[in-house]
């Protein structure tokens, strides 16, 4: 019966969406077989009730098709043993990734999606496709590094890890390193710590031949790591390695970074990468469709295209968000279902402005707008005043220098408030507290 059981999934995987089937369906265990009681095993109680509503008359048609007769079709909480064992809950059993990742020689591993035949081309990016391409190809030799330069969600990691994929696609013999410059900080340290510098220098300096370096921004402040970095850097550059940075900010842009490299870095090919417009964003939905099996009407792309328009990872969140709720709530996919999975992640971004901003953390740090914007260093009024550049540059369209201006300061040093809490995020709770606070204030419009 379990070969019947395996044809059954096969025809039911054909005929819906990828993701209802990997979520409801093949979780599911033969527990008892005969030719009129069949008995599935559910991994919960929620998947038994979910999929006896929705799938539960598929399954038994296809069940009458394998066998002949029509059946006693039930489902069971648990999971089938085999003779000799102890039986097991489902509860504890884990199924297998479905993204099975890639991984370079060394360092992070690679989304087995990202790759060149996943990315969407277009106005917007093409200058920084060509140049990735490029450069993983090998056609071009007298420019071997490249900065991807662009804001958080825009597909510089998609590029990076395609370069990665398609030299270990092509050139199989090649050493990637793939890691980010705060994996490469800690690593330096940990080296330090344990009295294995040189043997840290020799990884990068001698048995690297692509070197993929990711939010080399996060180096700002880090004197010895930038130290290190350019040193290591000169080294590839001499040995005709290929290096490829990516960074939410230009070289020029980032405070506290010594001058050794950040002349590193500016010889680079910078290639910028800005937001897909509404034509692109729809191919971006519609690959996106493609890969996942979804089954989406196009008047939904449409509109998902219109409405989230901040960067690509907003698309997705908005694409997943509506395929998931059609699939948990078992109702169809239309413009209504969008528009209430859209409505929970669109930002009311036309009407924050840095005033509204600053306002906002005035009344909560309890200062004035005056207190934020004076000369003055005391803490009271530097933490207020780095959270409104933070927010402002996450909220608002202003360029890093308007909004510098609008607090009395240069670029900069409104780039070192924006790291400043970002950094917070990563360490302190009481900062984490406060941003989530800003943002449910921001996006849900009560100001």
């Amino acid at each position: 019966m379990g070969a019947v059981w395996k044809k059954i999934k096969s025809a039911i995987k054909g005929r819906i969406p990828k993701h209802s089937f990997e979520m409801w369906i093949e979780p599911l265990e033969l527990e008892k077989g005969s030719n009129d009681n069949w008995v599935l095993a559910c991994p919960n109680f929620f998947s038994k009730k979910r999929v006896s509503d929705l799938y539960g008359k598929l399954i038994k048609a296809e069940l009458k098709k394998e066998i002949g007769d029509a059946c006693n079709l039930s489902f069971a909480v648990g999971h089938k043993s085999k003779p000799g064992q102890p039986s097991k809950n489902l509860h504890n059993h884990q199924l297998p990734l479905l993204n099975d990742s890639i991984r370079p020689h060394n360092g992070r591993f690679f989304r087995k999606d990202f790759t060149f035949d996943h990315f969407v081309v277009g106005a917007s990016n093409d200058f920084a496709y060509s140049a990735s391409l490029s450069l993983a190809s090998g056609k071009e030799r007298q420019q071997n590094a490249l900065l991807l330069l662009s804001k958080t969600g825009m597909g510089k990691s998609h590029l990076s890890q395609a370069i990665g994929h398609h030299v270990l696609s092509q050139y199989p013999d090649e050493r990637v390193y793939y890691v980010t410059a705060e994996d490469f900080s800690n690593e330096m340290v940990q080296a330090f710590r344990q009295d294995s510098i040189a043997k840290f220098k020799g990884k990068y300096r001698n048995s690297c031949d692509v070197l993929l370096l990711e939010d080399v921004h996060y180096l700002s402040g880090k004197e010895r790591t930038q130290i290190e970095l350019a040193l290591t850097l000169d080294s590839l550059f001499e040995a005709g390695k290929r290096i490829i940075f990516s960074s939410c900010y230009l070289p020029a842009d980032i405070p506290k970074l010594n001058d050794k490299l950040r002349s590193r870095l500016s010889c680079s090919l910078i290639s910028n990468i800005e937001p897909p417009n509404f034509r692109t964003r729809v191919r971006i939905l519609q690959k996106k469709v493609i890969l996942n099996r979804y089954q989406m009407p196009d008047d939904v792309i449409n509109y998902l295209a219109g409405e989230l328009t901040d960067d690509i990872r907003q698309l997705e969140s908005g694409l997943n968000g509506v395929a998931a709720k059609s699939s948990l709530l078992a109702v169809p996919i239309d413009l209504n279902l969008a528009e209430s999975v859209v409505k929970n992640i669109v930002r009311q971004r036309k009407k924050i402005t840095i005033d509204l901003i600053k306002k906002l953390v005035c009344k909560y740090y309890n200062c004035s707008i005056k207190d934020i914007v004076s000369r003055s260093r005391k803490q009271s009024f530097v933490r207020p005043r780095q959270m409104a550049i933070y927010l402002s540059r996450r909220y608002t369209d202003a360029p890093l220098q308007s909004i510098g201006k609008a607090f009395n300061r240069y670029h900069a040093t409104a780039l070192h408030s924006i790291h400043r809490i970002e950094q917070g995020l990563k360490e302190n709770r009481s900062i984490q507290k406060q941003v989530d606070f800003f943002h449910q204030k921001l996006e849900s419009g009560r100001f």
